[in-house]
């Protein structure tokens, strides 16, 4: 089957030509929805000890990594051409100091026409590359890992969690 040939198994993203289009939600209602999307900045040793003890030479890591996830959030649309700008009405980052790493955990929540994953995958990404950005003076070999959503709510397809988290 060609690109081309859309009757059988048409693309919600691409026209009858097989040009990229965003769908268009005009008429669906709006319905309250959140989204939670988790993942990982790898970080050695001594970038740990200095996370734990606030010695990091940009400042406070942690506080500057939760408002680039929320901003991150609010700015998806202008990120992922064919995402709909949507109301982000409420977003929630989270980062934890572990051994081996800094967890990172952003939920997302809108009363809109379309879903939150997207935001939070991208809160998620950009709360981490905050990190990054904020520790590679001290150890250059950090890095992210284990992007994912965890759960979403609410919208036509309903809820969805992902299994063993």
């Amino acid at each position: 089957m060609s690109i081309r040939d859309l009757s059988a198994h048409p693309f919600t993203h691409l026209d009858s030509s097989g040009q990229a289009r965003m769908v268009d939600v005009t008429e669906k209602q709006p319905t309250v929805r959140s989204a939670t999307a988790a993942g990982f900045v790898a970080c050695g040793p001594t970038v740990i000890a200095a996370l734990r003890d606030g010695s990091t030479p940009k400042g406070d890591v942690l506080a500057v990594a939760r408002i680039a996830g929320i901003q991150g959030a609010k700015k998806c649309a202008d990120l992922l051409p064919l995402a709909h700008v949507i109301g982000v009405h409420g977003a929630a980052v989270d980062l934890v100091i572990e051994n081996t790493g800094v967890r990172v955990t952003a939920t997302v929540r809108t009363a809109d026409r379309t879903g939150v994953e997207m935001e939070a995958l991208t809160a998620v990404s950009v709360a981490a590359l905050a990190v990054v950005d904020m520790v590679k003076g001290l150890d250059k070999s950090v890095w992210i890992e284990n992007v994912r959503l965890i759960t979403k709510t609410g919208g036509k397809s309903g809820d969805w969690h992902r299994p063993n988290e």
